[in-house]
């Protein structure tokens, strides 16, 4: 399987994303639930970082039973639930995110499932 991204003239220069994914000789597509930041305890992290790396951590837990690892993700969807989350959670997430700069979509929400959760990270991985 190969992951090439692409990024057209005049559009925005991000390290963390492309502006598209394509995947070429992937066998299978796997759709992973939105991912929160709580631990196995069933409890939330204390603030967005410590959410945002039990969020990553949930994504890759996810992706390990079935074989793959986040640099099979092309596509991801990351919830906020306030912008001024995005600088703290882009800086407690790097070290987990694809090297390849997948496709993403950021969106602040109002709310997620609990008012205790800040992030929700979803994925779709191909391999």
């Amino acid at each position: 399987m190969t992951i090439t991204t692409h990024d057209p003239e005049g559009a925005p220069p991000s390290p963390f994303y492309s502006q598209a994914a394509a995947v070429t000789g992937a066998d299978r597509l796997v759709f992973v639930s939105g991912q929160v930041g709580v631990g196995a305890d069933g409890v939330p992290g204390d603030g967005i970082a410590a959410q945002a790396r039990l969020a990553i951590a949930n994504l890759g837990a996810a992706l390990a039973a079935a074989g793959l690892t986040t640099e099979h993700v092309v596509k991801s969807t990351i919830y906020l639930t306030d912008v001024a989350h995005l600088e703290p959670f882009m800086a407690a997430a790097a070290g987990g995110l694809p090297t390849h700069r997948p496709a993403i979509t950021l969106l602040v929400v109002a709310g997620l499932a609990s008012p205790d959760l800040l992030v929700e990270i979803q994925a779709v991985a191909a391999a």
